[in-house]
């Protein structure tokens, strides 16, 4: 269905529990492999976020101190960045998946993640990634 706006959610969703639990470089590779496929079709877009559920299999929300956006950002990063560059800042945008993610992080450090993450973007590929590509999207 080329003339239909289709928008992947949560990244892709490359799961990280039950069998594919300790496997992540072989998911990410099946995961990536798979996305670039699905990127070469102009009327697909994604949505960066929702990596603060349990199924992505970090261990975030296990531990008794909640995580930095600093530490967040670090693990994030290589998902986040991939989505962009085989979609391209016009078919990206960063979605909040509250209150899903708070067993993982605030609000506040979910954003902050993501600035720490495209701190070295350009102010507009940032403008497309934060607001643009959403409001074209869902012609807001």
């Amino acid at each position: 269905f080329p003339e239909t706006p289709i928008v992947i959610d949560h990244v892709g969703v490359p799961l990280g529990v039950g069998p594919y639990a300790g496997n992540r470089g072989a998911v990410f590779a099946e995961w990536k492999k798979s996305l670039q496929a699905i990127a070469q079709l102009p009327n697909v877009s994604i949505k960066l976020g929702g990596l603060g559920m349990s199924v992505f299999g970090f261990p975030f929300h296990k531990q008794v101190k909640p995580p930095t956006s600093l530490e967040l950002a670090d693990a994030w990063r290589p998902y986040i960045l991939t989505c962009i560059d085989l979609f391209g800042p016009r078919r990206c945008m960063f979605e909040s998946n509250f209150p899903v993610d708070k067993g993982t992080c605030s609000y506040q450090v979910l954003w902050n993640t993501f600035k720490r993450i495209t701190a070295g973007m350009s102010a507009d590929e940032k403008r497309l990634l934060y607001r643009d590509t959403a409001a074209s999207f869902y012609r807001l």
